[in-house]
């Protein structure tokens, strides 16, 4: 019974089109629509209730390494249903769960209404596209829409490492090796080591979050390949700044030097509740000309923003506060939700 319970929930996040379903113990099960969390119509679960639930669906490898971290994180794919992203848990002593949908379809650019820049940055031979914001911001979804558009157009190696693989690629004219931490090899920067020498022309790194991977990632970025990754940060500044930051002073010269010269882009994401239900994704794009990648090897970050308003011309480049303005003036969002979502609310309310 347990088995179908489970595969019944996943079936209710794919038929409601929800986001993510969370199973806590005292609470009933939850789904995440248009970002907001609503409770299911079912009695409260216990931590045993889920326990029964969640090992069906469990190999024997992943119960141990469940029992020995109290911590798992997989991808699923169940036949006729979908595939999801999963990540299981403690609290108070109880198992927990969390799941999230995968898309089985991959979105084109367009079916995501996508700013048409997108589609002259993925032409780049070589670089370093970063596509950034906070969990649940749509990040991995562009990233596989940008992907997929290079798979229906050119024909490249591309390796993907995830931890867990989140989208899986069919080999169109592109072919994809899919590389999932635990199951492929070992660590992020580990498996770019070893890119290398699997001659990839694209390398998708799922999570830049320690600073071996993004040395390995602008290593990569650097001697001729484009290389895509993520990090949980709000504003293309700030995720030039965290990038710098994670090394020793001593180690920041020659990585603003690396960074002026192989950064492509910085796409600062986040989805935004839309008048009249739905979500919609707004972006800040920073695409690096001369006079930005002198103010990132002269250490002058802070003058990017300025930088981002007026070198703009034709390049796509906007801060989000731009982005914001259009959505508010298009009637698309609110006022008080562009100010909600704003980095720089002061900016913002003086222009709408």
């Amino acid at each position: 019974m347990s088995t179908n319970n489970i595969k019944k929930l996943l079936q209710s996040i794919v038929a409601h089109g929800a986001s993510d379903l969370h199973l806590v113990s005292r609470s009933e099960p939850q789904l995440r629509l248009d970002g907001k969390l609503k409770p299911i119509n079912l009695p409260k679960l216990t931590g045993m209730d889920i326990e029964e639930m969640c090992y069906s669906l469990l190999t024997e490898k992943q119960k141990l390494a469940f029992e020995e971290h109290n911590e798992l994180d997989f991808a699923l794919e169940l036949e006729g249903i979908g595939r999801f992203r999963a990540n299981f848990y403690r609290t108070l002593g109880d198992m927990a769960a969390a799941f999230r949908v995968i898309p089985i379809d991959i979105p084109s650019l367009d079916d995501l209404g996508a700013p048409e820049v997108y589609k002259r940055l993925i032409q780049r031979e070589k670089g370093l596209i970063l596509v950034t914001g906070p969990t649940g911001s749509g990040k991995s979804t562009t990233l596989a829409a940008m992907i997929n558009e290079i798979n229906m157009t050119e024909a490249k190696h591309v390796i993907t490492v995830e931890d867990p693989v989140e989208f899986v690629h069919q080999n169109k004219k592109c072919i994809f090796s899919h590389r999932g931490i635990g199951d492929d090899t070992s660590t992020f920067a580990t498996a770019l080591k070893y890119a290398m020498r699997q001659d990839p022309d694209i390398i998708l790194v799922g999570e830049m979050r320690d600073k071996e991977t993004i040395a390995a990632a602008l290593t990569a970025a650097e001697t001729g390949h484009l290389v895509f990754g993520t990090l949980h940060t709000n504003s293309a500044p700030g995720t030039i700044n965290r990038i710098i930051d994670v090394f020793g002073g001593d180690e920041q010269p020659q990585v603003r030097a690396m960074l002026s010269s192989s950064l492509v882009s910085v796409i600062a994401q986040a989805l935004l509740p839309k008048v009249g239900g739905g979500r919609l994704a707004t972006s800040e794009i920073l695409v690096t000309n001369h006079a930005i990648a002198n103010l990132i090897r002269e250490d002058k970050v802070h003058q990017i923003y300025s930088s981002m308003q007026l070198g703009q011309g034709d390049s796509g480049m906007q801060t989000q506060t731009q982005a914001l303005v259009k959505l508010v003036q298009n009637g698309l969002v609110s006022r008080d939700t562009a100010m909600q979502y704003a980095n720089k609310p002061d900016e913002l309310r003086g222009l709408v």
